[in-house]
Order: structure tokens, then C-alpha cells, then sequence
């Protein structure tokens, strides 16, 4: 553990931190080239199934016995794919999309531990990012962010008739966008994107997806990937971003003492980590029942110190004045991607990471 002191000029009473406590189970380490990774309901069982982009083949892991079934293995074309998957239709089964090269919907056998059919939704492209995103109404749209364009794609769902498909182009202003992610605000729920500028984020409004300069945050700088994180104490929000891409720092972007919202000009930027190498695997998520979120950061090169691996920063307060640091795997994983959800039902997020060179799936139970 380390501990860094950034200020100290509160007075408020806080409690104090819990000593994380992460139990590691490998759950695969013959992993050929594991790109994209996310978690949800395969087979309807009511528990989170492991997804999972391995060289050319998308395959799913069961919860309970970790069993490995293949989606589709026809993704050759799709190098470092990037994967979707939600309930969109409260039919407690995950919609699975797949971007790479080109954007698939994979429609759903009877039996889903057997092949799925890809269904071609746009080609042409090289994507760094997909999301499904809930629109309102229990609507959802299928939002996809190419590489190196100044345009973004969202397909308006039309299920297994792949010609009901609506797609609308949706323009974006950084010079050049790296990540996807979605954040549910309670009332609605907005996408961002990151990259040469900041971090833009998207919601829906009368039909047209928009975006307004209070969403618009650490402009000006050069992000990889970012994720949004709230304090449920006051109901403010922090950012968490790698800078540059691939990442080389941890930062955090944060209310300032006496301010309540999360808008440009209004926030401070906290540098957490300097020594990454090849860091592109982050979450913001509240581990340790703080009522404040910490941030979790993986990399997958050996840094000056000889190190890759993943750690958490927790907060001293909201307003991340201080922070302690914690190793969760020093060296036991070449970390490229990490999701974190509650994999066994006890109420305490888990940690599930793959790893590039190391070639291994683990998940890193809470047993804080």
C-alpha cells in the first residue's frame, strides 16, 4: 500500500478505508489473443456470464462451472474486437453485438451454448468501441464509434430482421475518438466518447442524439480510455481517464471542494498514477461500500519498476484530496481488460480482467 498526499484542508469526519481483500481465481490461461471483454446473462439463469473476443473466435463463459462455449468463430476479420451485450428486451437474455472491421448482430440460437449467426450491420470500418444504450421508453440503440472518422453510427434495433435495421450517422467533434462507454444517470443515460479533446458525452433528446458543453469534459486534453464515476453521498461525479492512448498516467477529474457538478471549467484534475506502460484497462465502480467510487487501472507492458498488473485508488473523500493505492495483481496478469460486476450474487462487485501476454482470464472475487 501506498499512500499520497494530494491536500488536506477538509474537516469533514470520514470514515475509514476498508483493506480490500481479493481472492483470484483463474478462470482460463490458454487465452489465444483475448481482445474484448464484457459481462451478462447468456442463458437466462439469472447470473452475469463472462463474454469474451479470443483471436478469432467470440466465446462465453457459464457462470458456476466456467464451462466455454463458442458464439462464433468466424471474427478473423475482426483483430481487436469489441463487444455489446444487454438485455434490451427484459427478457433477462443479453442482445450480442461484435465490432471489429465490421460491425455484427449475432442472432440467438435455441440452445445458446451452440453456434450464433452473425449478421452483418456495416462494414467498411475499423471500430474502436459498441455499446448498446438505453434511449428511454425501454428503447435501445446500438451505438458504434469507427476509428479515425468524424462520425459515429447508431442502429435502432430491428432484432433477427437485419433489413428492419435503422441506422443514423451521428457527428462528433474531436479530432480523434479512442473509447465508448455508456453511464446511467438515474433519469436517463448518456454515451461518451474520449480521445484528442476530452471526453463528449451524448444523450437522447427528441429523437436526435446531442451533446451540450457541460457534458463535455477535461477538454482539451489528450484521453484513452475514460470512465465516468458518481459519489452517492452528494450526487456529484468524478471522470477517470488513461492519458495519453495508450496510457502512461491515471488521472481523475473531480468536483472541486465547494462545487456539486461535474461540468467543464468547473472541475480539477488529480494525477493518480505516472508509471503505466501500455495502459488501456479502467473502471470506476464503488468496491468497497465507500459511497464513493474508487478507480481501477490495468497495463499490460512492464513499466520502469519492471511491473504490470492492476490497481485500485480509493479516495480519501469525494473530492479525491488524498488517496491510498492497492495492488490487486502484481504481476500475475498482463492486464489488457477489465469489467467489474457482481459475479456471485453477494451483494460485493467483483473484478474480472484478461490478460494480453500472460494469456489468462482470472476473476478477482471480493471478499472485503
Amino acid at each position: 500500500m501506498f499512500y499520497v498526499s494530494l491536500v488536506a484542508i477538509t474537516c469533514l469526519v470520514i470514515p475509514p478505508v476498508k483493506q480490500p481483500k481479493f481472492a483470484a481465481e483463474t478462470i482460463d490461461d490458454k487465452l489465444d489473443a483475448a481482445t474484448g471483454l464484457t459481462i451478462g446473462d447468456v442463458d437466462g439463469d439469472g447470473k452475469p456470464d463472462i463474454l469474451l473476443a479470443d483471436g478469432s473466435r467470440l466465446v462465453w463463459y457459464r457462470n458456476g462451472d466456467w464451462k466455454r462455449f463458442v458464439i462464433t468463430d468466424s471474427l478473423a476479420e475482426n483483430g481487436n474486437a469489441c463487444i455489446a451485450a444487454r438485455d434490451i428486451n427484459g427478457g433477462g437474455k443479453v442482445e450480442v453485438a461484435v465490432g471489429g472491421l465490421s460491425v455484427h448482430y449475432l442472432i440467438r440460437p435455441d440452445n445458446p451454448t451452440r453456434h450464433w449467426t452473425p449478421a452483418n450491420l456495416l462494414h467498411g470500418y475499423t471500430v474502436r468501441g459498441i455499446q448498446w444504450v438505453n434511449t428511454g421508453n425501454g428503447k435501445y440503440q446500438l451505438i458504434v464509434l469507427p476509428e479515425q472518422t468524424d462520425t459515429l453510427f447508431a442502429f435502432e434495433n430491428g432484432r433477427d430482421c437485419i433489413a428492419a435495421w435503422k441506422r443514423r450517422v451521428i457527428l462528433q467533434p474531436l479530432p480523434l475518438a479512442h473509447d465508448l462507454e455508456v453511464f446511467d444517470y438515474g433519469d436517463r443515460e448518456l454515451f461518451y466518447i474520449s480521445g484528442d479533446g476530452g471526453a463528449l458525452g451524448y444523450y437522447f433528446k427528441e429523437g436526435h442524439w446531442v451533446y451540450h458543453t457541460d457534458h463535455w469534459l477535461a477538454r482539451g486534453r489528450q484521453l484513452g480510455k475514460a470512465s465516468i464515476g458518481s459519489v452517492a453521498s452528494r450526487n456529484t461525479y468524478i471522470l477517470a481517464a488513461m492519458e495519453p492512448s495508450p496510457g502512461r498516467m491515471v488521472t481523475v477529474y473531480a468536483p472541486r471542494l465547494m462545487d456539486s457538478l461535474l461540468v467543464h471549467g468547473k472541475i480539477k484534475r488529480v494525477v493518480l498514477e505516472r508509471k503505466l506502460n501500455k495502459g488501456q484497462a479502467l473502471e470506476a465502480a464503488d468496491l468497497l461500500d465507500l459511497q464513493r467510487d474508487q478507480v481501477l487501472a490495468g497495463w499490460s507492458e512492464r513499466n520502469e519498476d519492471g511491473d504490470f498488473g492492476i490497481k485500485l485508488y480509493v479516495p480519501f473523500n469525494q473530492y479525491w484530496e488524498a488517496i491510498d493505492v492497492y495492488w490487486i495483481d502484481r504481476g500475475g496478469i498482463a492486464c489488457e481488460n477489465l469489467q467489474v460486476a457482481d459475479m456471485d450474487g453477494d451483494g460485493r462487485p467483483d473484478i474480472i480482467a484478461t490478460g494480453g501476454s500472460t494469456n489468462n482470464l482470472k476473476i478477482y472475487w471480493n471478499r472485503t
